[in-house]
């Protein structure tokens, strides 16, 4: 979601004549999108913010802004920390982005008559209508393409941040959505994700009788799309009729993201997830029943105030039942604002190492068994480009998960069914 909303904060610079610089130093305007998920996130984005002062030292005349989700959480005290900074915008006020630089345009005054004009300086407000507008993008790649159908969230994990940040849940128009990827279809995009917090509980806002599944059909009907996927399902909300819809569809990935987070009904409680592991492990029995050969995903948190051993027993007993294709799992993180802050029995930092360093080994052997059950198989894959890693290689991906397999540039089989569906 963060890359996606970059990527619009590329689009609206580039209607203004901006070009993306390969240096630093170059940059007229350096614009950093944060993320508050995680401490860690945070202190690299202090750390990279501090580092930038001498650039501003250098060029009086470079403009700073601050956008995303930290952005939000700390408004105006990023001016008492880092008083170089000039505009500082939320993830829902992107729009205001081309406001500023169109005030700047117009404005011939002197610098600081500008950073005390507190309207040009921050855009923190609640943006209700954020979700009804379209905002340009410029987007990565040329195979697959981000669309955010939905921004917000409801469910107010005890450990979350996004509620704070990003606000109450919203979904974009159905005809808003299917516009757009139209209009990604027709500029030879082949893959689309759709994103939301929760696409599950897609319409609940709407006026109109819409589900996600209704989304997900209107989408399958458009020329030139090839592959759809989505990301993040609630496992609370996962229904039947979207199982169904991915085993109906063909042009539907089989691989599905699920967070279970804890394998422990007492952690899951806590979480405020609003769900057991039993019901969790059902949905997961009713999706592999359906699409036999899906891949499953999931994320996994450990350290979670109150975690007891047993409760941790719990979780990498989950991992054995369920084996998973991938995970990502974190220690938990304090975040501002969340009710677990408050919660008593939060764990020592080297008994959330120590627990995290469990599951990933675990997951390591699982994964490695789960991708040689793959072998001798056949597989499509989407040629994406050179890999980053060796440009001798092309990166790609089946429609089983996000993991990017790279073959040899000598794979005809690949590069040609790439190159025709470019065509």
């Amino acid at each position: 979601m963060n890359v996606h909303d970059s990527e619009k904060i590329a689009g609206i610079l580039s209607g203004h004549g901006y070009e993306a610089s390969s240096e630093v130093k170059d940059a007229d305007m350096i614009v950093i999108n944060t993320c508050s998920i995680r401490q860690k996130a945070e202190q690299k984005f202090l750390s990279e913010l501090g580092r930038l002062k001498h650039f501003k030292d250098r060029n009086p005349n470079l403009k700073i802004a601050v956008a995303g989700c930290i952005a939000q959480l700390k408004g105006n005290d990023i001016f008492k920390r880092f008083p170089y900074v000039d505009f500082v915008f939320g993830p829902s006020n992107i729009d205001t982005l081309d406001r500023w630089i169109n005030s700047r345009a117009q404005n011939t005054e002197h610098r600081t008559q500008i950073i005390d004009d507190r309207q040009h300086k921050t855009a923190l407000q609640d943006n209700p209508e954020y979700h009804l507008k379209s905002i340009p993008s410029k987007r990565e790649g040329q195979v697959r393409a981000w669309v955010s159908i939905m921004y917000g969230c409801d469910n107010f994990c005890s450990y979350c941040v996004v509620p704070y940040t990003r606000g109450r849940e919203k979904s974009r128009p159905l005809d808003d959505v299917v516009n757009e990827v139209k209009r990604i279809a027709e500029q030879g995009f082949k893959e689309i994700t759709l994103l939301g917090q929760n696409v599950n509980s897609y319409g609940n806002n709407l006026h109109k009788n819409i589900e996600f599944t209704d989304l997900l059909k209107a989408i399958h009907e458009i020329d030139g799309i090839e592959r759809i996927r989505f990301v993040t399902s609630h496992p609370k909300d996962l229904s039947e009729r979207l199982i169904a819809a991915m085993r109906d569809l063909p042009k539907m990935c089989e691989h599905m993201h699920l967070p279970l987070q804890a394998g422990s009904d007492k952690v899951l409680s806590l979480m405020n997830r609003g769900y057991t592991y039993k019901e969790y492990k059902g949905k997961v029995d009713a999706l592999r029943a359906s699409i036999p050969h899906i891949a499953i995903t999931t994320d996994i948190i450990t350290g979670f105030p109150g975690e007891a051993d047993d409760d941790f027993k719990a979780t990498l007993k989950a991992l054995k039942e369920i084996e998973y294709d991938g995970i990502f799992a974190f220690k938990y993180s304090k975040r501002p604002d969340t009710s677990a802050l408050s919660m008593p029995g939060h764990i020592e930092e080297k008994v959330k190492s120590h627990r995290l360093s469990q599951v990933l080994d675990l997951q390591s052997a699982i994964t490695l068994r789960k991708n040689r059950e793959v072998e001798g198989r056949t597989l499509e894959v989407l040629v994406e480009g050179q890999s980053d890693t060796d440009k001798d290689k092309l990166t790609g991906r089946t429609e089983l998960c996000e993991r990017a397999p790279s073959f040899p540039q000598s794979f005809e089989p690949a590069l040609e069914v790439s190159n025709r569906g470019r065509e």
